[in-house]
């Protein structure tokens, strides 16, 4: 049975249906409107162009995190008021696990990092175990770039290539070259994206395991607090003095 996918944790908008290991229908807009605005109509376009109606859905998979907070409530809520309507499950996954599978099967470790403001990324760190299998070695994590290096110079990373990908890498592209020189590849701007259609992928297999969610059982993985929680901690600590 199909599944919905739906990414919205990064600047990027993206939705897919699979079915299986068959891709039905896919889009994606990176046209700088909010994500309450494109995802709904873009959910009615890949229903339509996949010829799928929700009746038919087995459940939705939508990225948990980490991400941009005002995306990831976004994109949540979407999924999760979408499966409570149409009485189907939901899962959730990472988004990092979404943007390392879209680009499994090659020799390189692949790290996702995601621009996660304050001088740090959101990210983590995979091999792959086999041809289409990827096995997270380190995070999710959120760490500065420096950080990040030293993770990797500290461990065998540095036998072989290390593929970067996501948001991180405009941002932080020299730095990285500056550390790491010739061992890192980075990923072509296309493939760069997060794919609406692994998050669906990812849930597929999720929701064959039996781990499908009631609709409130869903919750995001921000894995760094937000700013109003870190201002409500330090207003409690000044309340202790």
């Amino acid at each position: 049975m199909p599944v919905l996918g739906i990414e919205a944790a990064t600047p990027v908008a993206t939705v897919g249906i699979v079915d299986g290991e068959k891709v039905l229908s896919e889009r994606l807009l990176n046209n700088g409107r909010t994500h309450s605005v494109n995802l709904l109509p873009m959910i009615k376009g890949v229903l339509e162009d996949a010829g799928v109606v929700p009746a038919s859905l087995e459940g939705i998979a939508v990225s948990s995190g980490p991400g941009s907070f005002t995306g990831l409530r976004i994109g949540l809520s979407t999924a999760k008021t979408l499966a409570q309507v149409w009485k189907i499950p939901v899962v959730g996954v990472s988004t990092l696990d979404v943007l390392a599978n879209g680009l499994s099967g090659n020799n390189a470790l692949l790290c996702p990092i995601l621009n996660a403001r304050k001088n740090e990324v959101y990210t983590a760190v995979y091999s792959n175990t086999d041809f289409l299998s990827l096995e997270c070695l380190v995070g999710p994590l959120a760490v500065s770039i420096e950080e990040l290096v030293s993770i990797l110079q500290k461990s065998n990373f540095d036998s072989g290539f290390v593929m970067f990908l996501g948001d991180g890498v405009p941002v932080y592209k020299e730095k990285i070259l500056s550390y790491l020189g010739k061992r890192v590849i980075f990923a072509p701007a296309p493939l760069s994206f997060p794919r609406g259609a692994v998050a669906a992928q990812l849930g597929w297999k999720l929701l064959q395991q039996g781990l499908g969610l009631h609709p409130f059982e869903l919750l995001p993985e921000y894995i760094r607090l937000s700013e109003a929680e870190l201002v409500w901690l330090r207003k409690q600590e000044a309340n202790k003095v």
